[in-house]
């Protein structure tokens, strides 16, 4: 009866602590509360491992720490939109004035504003991304910092190792960092070592170590899901692409894994670097912030947007145009650690600017319920909205979890089309061919509430053009779904969908 009595007040304890809990989303508070009556015990143990979105107390007081010494840094190149004068040739600072909303919403997840002048080029696929990195990296001669997810011990992964040794050979300071679970196999790997042994200053984000241990202090399965590519402060690449083979060895029957990066020049390499700059400094204990003051002071002579250097011709082959324009772009970067479902806001806020077209590709669609509604609104509203999702997924749950929103989707005129050729990694978002939304979030959970994310908020219509072409190229190689394929499913796989949607925030 004690016992009894015991387990009865621990499940009613947490009971209380998933209804009190702030910012909770209420599926999620759903789910949790069916799992606790439906598996008190097993609920009540994973509520105390995956229930809570923290970090440790520690580690959460030296972060906050590390953003307010780099706040503290002049920001060298947040030009205002009216500083973009001749280099506006596309107009790009007059959309992005016009759309000064959706920035708004960037600048209040991680404290960016827009920045003119940006050159940006879609790399042509994956090999190409990392043939271009490697040829920035090769001409280097100040520093180079990465930081990947998944960096994979394969042609790929070695390659780009390979040329931050010859970079640090030269004296350029090099520094890589990549995530413990997503990189285990390279973190671990001969390559990591002649790395180390060449003069590259590695660092590991979110260290397991002791999993039990760690499962003490913070979340497991927290992670840096991040995808940054900085070259002496003057380039960077962003997009969804690991270091990785696009046949990617650690899931070859899902291949080839289909990315989307564009290399960047202009005043937005500033905030990823910034970006990076928190992330090494709380991964490394190396202290940046004299990278950062000397890159302002180099670049605030001349608030006026720079006229970018040109990609070296092994990167200006790889890209598949140069838009004249100059783009208006900003860096939003998301973690647990941003206000709550901040990637999801941003979405959700992008869903509902488009007034004709809205087109998104994503991996991962397990989304929040208001982000559910407002591409039914947008589709119910005439935007003509599509849709674009891999076929095969990698994950079994969230491919489930996926289709149970597709019968709502349909309903509401959203054009949904499944990819077939490979699993379509591509996380990409254009709305009236103006506004582009690019990096490493999916729409998913675990981005909207687990992941440190880095995504870039670009309007210019040139540019956005680009994107929207490669999408074009998506959807040719995709199947349409229909009301009819979706009501011919059998009733079990419609109930194994719906459990699995249900048991979403929980999973």
């Amino acid at each position: 009866m004690i016992l009894l009595f015991l387990h009865s007040a621990v499940v009613i304890a947490v009971a209380m602590r998933v209804l009190l809990r702030p910012n909770r989303d209420p599926a999620a508070r759903a789910a949790w509360m069916l799992t606790l009556i439906v598996l008190p015990v097993a609920g009540v143990v994973a509520y105390a491992f995956l229930g809570e979105t923290w970090i440790g107390r520690r580690r959460l007081a030296r972060l906050r720490q590390i953003e307010h010494r780099v706040s503290q840094i002049r920001p060298p190149t947040d030009t205002a939109l009216r500083d973009a004068g001749e280099n506006d040739a596309g107009g790009a600072a007059a959309l992005a004035a016009a759309h000064a909303g959706i920035f708004h919403v960037g600048h209040s997840i991680s404290g960016f504003a827009p920045t003119c002048g940006n050159r940006m080029d879609l790399m042509d696929d994956s090999n190409s991304a990392i043939d271009a990195m490697i040829s920035d990296i090769d001409a280097a001669h100040d520093h180079v910092h990465v930081m990947f997810y998944i960096w994979a011990d394969d042609r790929n992964g070695r390659r780009m190792a390979k040329a931050l040794e010859r970079a640090a050979a030269r004296g350029v300071v090099c520094r890589a960092l990549a995530d413990d679970i997503g990189s285990r196999r390279m973190i671990r790997s001969q390559a990591w070592r002649d790395m180390a042994r060449a003069g590259v200053r590695l660092a590991v984000a979110f260290r397991v170590g002791n999993p039990f241990l760690r499962l003490l202090i913070n979340r497991i399965d927290l992670r840096n899901h991040r995808k940054i590519v900085v070259i002496d402060a003057s380039i960077t690449y962003c997009g969804s692409q690991n270091c990785a083979d696009p046949e990617f060895v650690q899931k070859a029957k899902y291949a080839p894994w289909v990315d989307v990066m564009m290399r960047i020049e202009g005043p937005v390499v500033a905030q990823n670097q910034r970006v990076f700059a928190v992330d090494w400094m709380e991964s490394a204990d190396e202290d940046l912030t004299q990278v950062l003051t000397d890159q302002g002071a180099t670049t605030a002579r001349d608030d006026r947007p720079q006229t970018p250097r040109m990609a070296p011709p092994q990167a200006a082959d790889t890209a598949i145009g140069h838009p004249r324009e100059y783009t208006v772009a900003q860096v939003v970067a998301s973690g647990p650690t941003a206000r709550p479902s901040a990637i999801s806001e941003m979405f959700t806020s992008l869903i509902y600017a488009a007034q004709h077209e809205l087109v998104i590709s994503t991996p991962y669609y397990v989304p929040t319920e208001p982000l559910q509604s407002a591409l039914c609104a947008a589709a119910n509203r005439g935007v003509a909205v599509t849709l674009v999702l891999p076929a095969r997924n990698d994950s079994h749950f969230v491919a489930a979890a996926s289709r149970s929103y597709y019968a709502d989707l349909l309903g509401a005129g959203v054009r949904l089309l499944e990819y077939q050729p490979g699993l379509l990694h591509a996380k990409t978002l254009t709305a009236d061919g103006q506004i582009g939304f690019i990096g490493s979030a999916n729409m998913d959970r675990r981005s909207f509430e687990l992941n440190y994310e880095n995504n870039i908020l670009f309007v210019g219509s040139e540019t956005c053009a680009m994107l929207r072409e490669r999408q074009d190229v998506f959807a040719a190689d995709a199947r349409l779904v229909t009301e009819s394929m979706v009501k011919d499913w059998p009733m079990s796989r419609r109930i194994w969908q719906n459990l699995v949607s249900i048991l979403g925030p929980v999973l």
